[in-house]
C-alpha cells in the first residue's frame, strides 16, 4: 500500500482579541430646551422687567389677571416695582401657582435686596422652588451666580400633581441682620445678612419656559 504523505497544515496566529470599547458618545445637542419666545403684551403700569442674558422682555408675557399676575416664559426674567423697596426689616410674600409641567424641573420665586437691577451690577438674592420638590437660594453680583443652598428636596415644598400644576406660598423675612426663607409655613433656612443684603427692591423671580401664576404679593416693611 502506498503510503500518503503526511500533510501538516500550520494554521495562521490569532490576532490578540482587542477589547470592545464603547462607540464614542454623540455629543449632547447644545441648549435642548431653548427659550420658547412668547408674545410679550408689555407690563402692569409700574413694573419693570429684566430677562437674563440680555434676551428681549418681549419674550415673555407678565400681566395682571384676577386678584393677581400671570407670568409665561420664554426666557428666565425678574419682574419689579420701584414702590417695592425695603431697608433693613421687612416681610414679603407670595403664593405661586405653576400651571402646567415644563420640559423639565424650572425653578419660581421671588427675590430681595434688589439693587442696580437695570446695569451690569445687578444684584439680588432670589429663593425658588420647583415642581420636583426641591428648593433653591442663590446670590447675584453682576454676572456672577454663587449658590448658597443648592437645589434641596423638603417635604415643605408641595410637588407637581399629575396634571404638572404645584401651589407654593414663599415667604422671605429680614430681621435682626438675618435672613429667613419660609415655604408654605415652614422655616427651611436662616442666615446672616449684611445691609446690602438686607436693602433693595424685592420682587418674582421665574425661570425659563414656564406658566406660574401669582397671588397675594406684597411687601411689609417694619
Amino acid at each position: 500500500m502506498r503510503a500518503l504523505p503526511l500533510l501538516i497544515v500550520l494554521a495562521a496566529p490569532v490576532a490578540a482579541q482587542q477589547p470592545a470599547y464603547p462607540a464614542p458618545a454623540a455629543p449632547a445637542a447644545h441648549n435642548a430646551d431653548p427659550d420658547h419666545m412668547v408674545q410679550g403684551t408689555g407690563l402692569p403700569t409700574g413694573w419693570a422687567g429684566r430677562p437674563d442674558g440680555g434676551r428681549p422682555l418681549a419674550g415673555a408675557k407678565f400681566e395682571a389677571m384676577g386678584t393677581g399676575f400671570h407670568v409665561t416664559t420664554g426666557p428666565a426674567v425678574i419682574l419689579y416695582r420701584a414702590a417695592d423697596r425695603a431697608v433693613a426689616g421687612f416681610h414679603t410674600l407670595a403664593t405661586f401657582t405653576q400651571m402646567k409641567a415644563p420640559a423639565h424641573p424650572e425653578g419660581y420665586g421671588m427675590f430681595v435686596a434688589g439693587n442696580a437691577l437695570d446695569a451690569d451690577g445687578q444684584a439680588y438674592i432670589y429663593v425658588l422652588v420647583r415642581g420636583d420638590g426641591t428648593y433653591l437660594i442663590k446670590r447675584r453680583v453682576g454676572a456672577t451666580v454663587t449658590t448658597i443652598v443648592d437645589w434641596t428636596a423638603s417635604p415643605a415644598v408641595n410637588k407637581a400633581d399629575s396634571a404638572g400644576k404645584a401651589t407654593n406660598k414663599i415667604e422671605i423675612q429680614s430681621s435682626g441682620g438675618k435672613l429667613a426663607v419660609t415655604i408654605n409655613g415652614q422655616k427651611l433656612y436662616e442666615m446672616a445678612a449684611t445691609p446690602a443684603e438686607t436693602s433693595g427692591n424685592v420682587g418674582l423671580r421665574v425661570n425659563h419656559n414656564l406658566e406660574v401664576h401669582v397671588e397675594g404679593f406684597a411687601l411689609h416693611r417694619f
